[in-house]
């Protein structure tokens, strides 16, 4: 499989790190960034060819990585257009924010479009992507789509794009909640009186053991939660001052809000 990414930061990054020797030799992978120090690493690194601009050889690719950011898009899409017609590449954009229908009339209606939401926990191996395919697409392509994003972790299929919003919400913004979190818990350890090191230690193993029994049991989340919480034992008592306090419902707010910007940034960023 010949790969280019238009872009060559973090996330692209990640998932080359996954695919050189693995779902396709380095050499198969094309690198397209402005940033020469960027490209001389990632060659340096994984043998892959690399350009700091658009052309021929990204054309040429089985499939094309837009791993840019969205305010940059529709420029990359001009730029790309001229590439397109001969191959019929697969397109997968990663870039938040960008509709399908947006990226397509950029490009004169292309249709070989995957749209995908990845998270940062993607940057160890151990992301989630929601990916939606466009009509476009063949049942080739999207499992091709599919072998990459599983390179940097799991991954979701959804049947409408419009659930892309909930997915940023959810697990694209949602690292950010769960160092929020761990935040909070670390201040409190340290005004209960431990270190500040003690306090990080603490809430991290919390952190990913919970998140490990939860994925490996095959209980639901609130009855694990529940044989935790003892009537009138410590965890209660905590559990009882997050409810009273609306903890769960402020999340969910929050997630709600994050979803109703995800459509805003759409709009916006698809406008004319």
């Amino acid at each position: 499989m010949k790969i280019t990414f238009i872009g060559g930061g973090n996330m692209a990054s990640a998932l080359i790190a996954g695919l050189a020797g693995q779902l396709t030799a380095g050499e198969n992978i094309h690198v397209v960034d402005p940033n020469p120090e960027q490209l001389t690493r990632l060659k340096d690194s994984y043998g892959v060819s690399t350009a700091t601009e658009i052309g021929p050889k990204a054309g040429a690719s089985d499939v094309i990585v837009l791993a840019v950011k969205p305010q940059q898009m529709r420029e990359v899409a001009a730029q790309l257009m001229p590439q397109l017609a001969e191959a019929q590449p697969l397109l997968l954009s990663i870039a938040a924010g960008i509709r399908g229908a947006d990226l397509s009339r950029w490009l004169g209606g292309y249709g070989a479009i995957v749209r995908t939401m990845p998270n940062t926990p993607a940057l160890i191996g151990q992301g989630i992507t929601g990916m939606v395919a466009m009509a476009g697409v063949s049942d080739a392509q999207k499992a091709a789509a599919g072998d990459i994003m599983r390179a940097v972790g799991a991954t979701v299929w959804l049947d409408d794009e419009a659930l892309i919003d909930p997915v940023t919400a959810v697990s694209g913004s949602g690292p950010a909640y769960v160092f929020y979190f761990i935040e909070a818990m670390q201040q409190a350890a340290e005004e209960l009186g431990l270190s500040a090191e003690q306090g990080k230690q603490l809430a991290l193993a919390t952190f990913v053991g919970a998140s490990q029994l939860a994925a490996q049991s095959a209980d639901e989340v609130a009855v694990l939660r529940e044989r935790v919480t003892s009537k009138g034992g410590t965890t209660y008592a905590a559990i009882t001052s997050m409810e009273q306090a609306g903890v769960k419902q402020a999340i969910v707010d929050a997630v709600k809000a994050a979803a109703a910007r995800g459509r805003e940034l759409g709009e916006q960023l698809g406008a004319d």
